[in-house]
């Protein structure tokens, strides 16, 4: 299998409102797919939809050869919300072994799971007197037990500062090299560079889905974020030409 998520005319409605527009795309496996664009942007309800939570008007979505939402890919997807989705109650490392018992894997994958993401010194600490970033890193912990094929982060690096950053990326990359597929949200354009492949979202639409590299030369940008607004800037020209023809 080459493709690990594939998209076909997807189509979602949120709050009365259009959310995403017959999006089309595949997400190959053992790769970092880097999810980006400003706020408002889609972004979350397409993570909502590989992972089977939301409700389409229009389209498919498949996830490791399975409809997105199936029972069987339950212990095949982690996942990570914006919010932390954690008991603020328990320690890291309470909440890393409870999550490891539901899964059936042995306490010291959570442990080791801690340690990835850089808490095993803060491993004793209640959830609820961390930081927002720590908080998020405990719930990547508790999504990587069971070594799942596909993740799917929402924003896991919102909150952190440029050091950890940098080593949750390495940790991202870490993972794809033994074929771990990711799919990482952010609307920082600093962190595109990052990925493998890139997915850009403005207004639930697909501006562009390529390589950083090849939407760099389709550009003529180096900077992503100055690619980003050309591609915007394009999309926005061929809109209004579409509405004087008609």
């Amino acid at each position: 299998m080459d493709q690990a998520i594939r998209v076909r005319g997807l189509v979602v409605d949120r709050g009365g409102k259009r959310a995403l527009h017959g999006l089309d795309c595949d997400v190959p496996v053992g790769r970092v797919t880097g999810l980006l664009g400003p706020s408002g942007g889609g972004k979350t309800t397409f993570m909502r939809c590989v992972v089977g939570v939301q409700r389409i008007v229009a389209g498919e979505v498949t996830v490791l050869g399975l409809p997105a939402g199936s029972a069987a890919l339950r212990s095949r997807i982690g996942y990570v919300t914006q919010a932390p989705s954690v008991y603020a109650d328990l320690t890291a490392r309470a909440n890393a072994r409870y999550f490891a018992a539901l899964q059936g894997v042995p306490a010291e994958a959570g442990e080791a799971a801690l340690d990835e993401v850089g808490l095993s010194e803060d491993a004793d600490r209640l959830v609820g007197r961390m930081s927002g970033g720590q908080r998020t890193r405990v719930s990547l912990a508790c999504a990587l037990l069971g070594d799942p094929e596909v993740l799917v982060l929402d924003e896991p690096t919102v909150g952190l500062d440029p050091v950890l950053r940098r080593d949750l990326w390495a940790t991202f990359h870490r993972l794809a090299e033994v074929g771990s597929t990711l799919l990482v949200s952010s609307h920082v354009m600093d962190e595109a560079a990052r990925c493998d492949e890139l997915m850009l979202l403005r207004e639930g639409r697909l501006v562009a889905h390529d390589t950083p590299d090849a939407i760099r030369e389709q550009t003529g940008f180096d900077d992503l974020e100055l690619a980003f607004l050309a591609l915007a800037e394009q999309e926005d020209a061929a809109a209004h030409r579409t509405q004087v023809r008609a």
